[in-house]
Order: C-alpha cells, then sequence, then structure tokens
C-alpha cells in the first residue's frame, strides 16, 4: 500500500506539468493571434483576433491555476482533504479561476456573437448565467461550510500549518 501511496505524487506532478504545458501552449496561441491582429488592417476581423486571443488566455489561466493548485494541494502540503477548512479552502482556490474564466468566456462570446452571428447569443447569455449560478452555488458552499468549520476549529488551525509548507 504505501508503494502505492508514494505513487501518486508522481501522477499529480506529471498532471501539473502537462497542465503548465497546455496553459504555455495556450499562451503560445493567444499571443501568435494578437501578433496578427497587429499587424493587419486593425479592422473588425482584427478585433476578432483579440477577443478570440482573450478567451485562450482565460483558458490558459485556468490551466495554470490548476497546475498551481494541484502542486500546492497535492505535493507541497500533501493535504487531508477530509476537513472542512481544508475542502472549502481547495474549491474556492478552483472555482473562484473558474466562474472568472466563464465570465471572461461568456464575454468573448458575446462580443463574437453580436459581431459575427446573433443567433449565438443565446449560447452567451446561457454561458453567462451558468456562470452566475456557479458563483452563488460557491457562495452558499462557502456559506454552508462555515458552519461546519465552527464544530472542527482545530482543522482551522491544521490548515493553516500546512499554509506554511508553502510559503
Amino acid at each position: 500500500m504505501k508503494i502505492l501511496l508514494r505513487f501518486f505524487p508522481i501522477v499529480h506532478g506529471l498532471m501539473a506539468i502537462l497542465f503548465a504545458c497546455a496553459a504555455l501552449m495556450l499562451i503560445a496561441i493567444a499571443a501568435r493571434m494578437g501578433s496578427i491582429a497587429f499587424v493587419g488592417e486593425w479592422d473588425q476581423e482584427s478585433a476578432q483576433f483579440v477577443i478570440e486571443a482573450v478567451g485562450l488566455l482565460a483558458g490558459a489561466l485556468v490551466a495554470l491555476q490548476i497546475a498551481e493548485t494541484i502542486v500546492e494541494e497535492e505535493i507541497i502540503r500533501d493535504a487531508d482533504m477530509s476537513a472542512p477548512t481544508r475542502v472549502r479552502r481547495f474549491l474556492s482556490r478552483f472555482f473562484v479561476v473558474v466562474v472568472v474564466a466563464l465570465a471572461i468566456e461568456g464575454l468573448v462570446a458575446t462580443f463574437k456573437a453580436l459581431h459575427q452571428d446573433p443567433s449565438e447569443l443565446r449560447y452567451a447569455a446561457e454561458l453567462l448565467a451558468s456562470s452566475a449560478l456557479l458563483l452563488a452555488a460557491w457562495g452558499l458552499f462557502v456559506h454552508l461550510n462555515r458552519s461546519a468549520e465552527e464544530l472542527e476549529p482545530e482543522a482551522m488551525l491544521e490548515a493553516k500549518d500546512e499554509d506554511k509548507k508553502v510559503k
């Protein structure tokens, strides 16, 4: 069993590397699209390139944040996810990035639909509405989780001790 437990940090590390590589690739593609727009005519098509590049950068942000979270939580801290405090903090780190990225992608989709195909506005609105719903659900989770944390104050102290490993 101990051999198996030693295997998980290796897999987590590999996953973090792959997420970081995906983020770097998305950044490179967004930079290329931005440079095409920069040397282009500075017209509607160039604006679309820039808007799509922003969407790619949002995806890169999510991938990079996931890589960082995996490294910090699973490798450096070797955190125990059974404590309410640790679960809330772990999910909060992830959700804030996902909600922001989805909101940015919703805005990109809105701009794209307004300028290319207005029939796609429904998709953009659904994406923005689901981002808002996810944000509200996250807020409810944090609120309900806080009462669970009050039952286990020692879990908060343990989580703060784990934070020292990262600094």
